[in-house]
């Protein structure tokens, strides 16, 4: 039985036990059917991974037909015995052995002289049967836990090295010998310290912690001129990760350069971008580099300030149910992304999740027979299905913006209305039968309105194209191994819309700290949302308003149509137990 028609049987099983439809098998086949040759993605991954549906449902019962027993069944809490057990199963057995089993999210259940018993999230992944074909025991035996069991037993037993930084603790570092009077960056001397100081291992243990902790951006900024702070920003904050010292910024500015495609390492006076590629744990990964020019005491230094952003595609969210939108803002949502036609338009500052929302919502309505094509500079996530144009100096942005009106698309990503020119051909897609989606930087989602008519698009334009405008900002989670109930202040409560029914029925929680959550307090972000509608209201309205917008009016209006404001979906984020009062605050305006 060939691979395509075991995935057909597994399918048809799936179906038939009601734990899938035969469409989501459908386009689950089809999606596996477009993976490149060398992706080892089975049709279990594709339905939970692509599709967002119940992992564990799905894996249990492919464990089934393949006849592997299940352990852990109905356990919420690892035994202390197992644990220990586990751990000293994994310290017996070679760190590469190790190694490959947690990459491939399976571990040593049990263990004796002559047998060994691995538990796998994924029983039927080939690749752990040649890891097992490398352990010496007489007997082996393959089972099935659920990937959450896993992922917690993993997060208590298993310490992942970074070699890189194990390096780093070997390192002596002298200090460097400044002359203030330099004027001239000595090229020799900063190629010298690189090699002495090992500083390659500092950068590289630096791109693999990034992944392995979450983070979304790194910060290299020189404090002094023979030290340099390394922060990362986890959860939206910044925090510092390492401070090298005894050494020149520049060095370490020449070994990100060097290992950055596109950007010039002799350069130190104008703004570059740039990216770098790696594996990590076994996952290919992207980041993004800007650096600029800082001003520091020493003017005759050159320093640079570089931020380095990770694109993991991991991270990408495909489900829409996984973005947390609010019941009303949800369902406008769907609606205006199923139309045919009109213009999607997300509102934000950076950094609040906008290409996020956009992506899943490209998802949402790609097929194979729509043409998709996204102009974005520059390209975050590769999008499965979607023609990403290439910005270049060959092509620039304002170039492919022309370009893709005669390019035959259905749908179509313009990453940002940066100006008149942009915005004017996004509104023209969107009138001429095209479904579009873009993005703006207003506080909320009645302010989109005003800056489209500020950037010269005419009233009727906007009225006849736009299906909505969503406003959103990302806010904390708060840990739940930690978090603890507590009594707000009315007044706080009241602070941001509570009333005193809401309060006196409403469980409040607050920030504590633990290790999990590294004594934040918080783990995690959630989504908070402004979904304006563009109803047949909302359209006369701004027909009516001519020239002169009342942002107020519309918000008004909306809301008697059942928008809630960013105010009001944080506070059912805070009824729900997932955030905080103040978390709320900081992250919106007054209402």
């Amino acid at each position: 039985m060939g691979k395509i028609n075991i995935r057909r049987h597994i399918g048809d099983i799936l179906v038939n036990k009601g734990i899938i439809t035969k469409e989501q098998l459908q386009k689950g086949l089809s999606i596996l059917s477009e993976e490149p040759k060398e992706s080892n993605r089975r049709l279990g991954q594709i339905l939970s991974q692509d599709l967002g549906l119940n992992r564990h449902l799905i894996m249990k019962e492919i464990a089934n037909i393949y006849a592997f027993r299940e352990v852990l069944k109905d356990v919420d809490e690892i035994p202390g015995e197992v644990l220990d057990h586990i751990k000293e199963n994994l310290e017996d057995l070679p760190k590469e052995i190790v190694d490959e089993l947690v990459h491939h999210k399976a571990l040593p259940y049990q263990k004796t002289k002559n047998s060994i018993v691995i538990a796998a999230a994924d029983p039927s992944d080939p690749n752990i049967q040649s890891v097992l074909n490398k352990i010496n025991f007489k007997q082996t035996e393959l089972v099935y836990c659920k990937y959450e069991s896993i992922e917690d037993i993993l997060s208590k037993v298993y310490e992942q090295k970074n070699e890189f930084l194990d390096l780093l603790e070997e390192i002596d570092y002298e200090e460097p010998d400044l002359d203030k009077n330099q004027e001239e960056i000595d090229e020799e001397e900063i190629d010298a310290e690189i090699n002495q100081s090992m500083l390659n291992s500092l950068v590289e243990g630096m791109l693999v912690e990034s992944v392995r902790q979450g983070v979304s951006d790194m910060h290299i900024v020189p404090s002094s001129p023979t030290t340099t702070d390394i922060r990362f920003r986890v959860d939206g904050k910044l925090q510092l990760w390492y401070q090298q010292k005894n050494v020149k910024p520049e060095a370490i500015s020449a070994v990100i350069k060097d290992k950055t495609r596109n950007v010039d390492r002799f350069e130190r006076d104008a703004s570059q971008d740039g990216f770098i590629q790696r594996q990590i744990d076994g996952v290919g990964i992207r980041y993004r580099v800007s650096i600029m020019p800082i001003v520091g005491k020493q003017y005759d230094r050159k320093f640079e300030s570089i931020v380095i952003r990770v694109l993991d595609d991991r991270n990408v969210i495909r489900d829409l149910d996984k973005l947390g939108l609010q019941k009303q803002a949800k369902e406008n949502f769907i609606k205006s992304i199923q139309k045919p036609s009109g213009i999607v338009i997300i509102t934000g500052p950076t950094g609040s999740g906008k290409s996020t929302t956009l992506v899943a919502a490209l998802y949402y309505v790609i097929d194979p027979t729509k043409n998709v094509l996204t102009v974005e500079e520059p390209v975050e996530y590769i999008i499965e299905g979607a023609r990403q144009l290439k910005i270049s100096n060959h092509m620039t942005f304002d170039q492919s913006i022309r370009g893709i009106l005669r390019h035959d698309p259905d749908i179509v990503l313009v990453g940002e209305m940066r100006d008149l020119k942009t915005a004017e051909i996004a509104i023209k897609l969107a009138n001429t039968g095209h479904l579009t989606f873009s993005t703006l930087h207003t506080n909320d989602a009645p302010s989109a309105i005003s800056r489209l008519f500020k950037m010269g698009v005419e009233p009727f334009l906007i009225a006849n194209a736009v299906n909505l405008v969503v406003a959103q900002r990302l806010i904390r989670r708060l840990c739940s191994n930690c978090k603890e109930q507590f009594t707000p202040h009315p007044e706080t409560a009241k602070g941001i819309g509570f009333t005193d029914k809401e309060i006196e029925e409403s469980t409040f929680y607050k920030a504590v700290g633990c290790e999990k959550c590294n004594q934040t307090g918080f783990k995690g972000r959630a989504g908070i949302h402004e979904a304006l509608y563009f109803s047949k209201e909302i359209k006369q309205m701004i027909l009516d308003a001519g020239g002169d917008i009342d942002e107020g009016a519309i918000k008004e209006l909306a809301m008697s149509q059942g928008m809630l404001t960013l105010r009001g979906s944080g506070r059912e984020r805070v009824k729900e137990g997932v955030s905080t009062i103040e978390e709320i605050v900081a992250a919106t305006i007054e209402d």
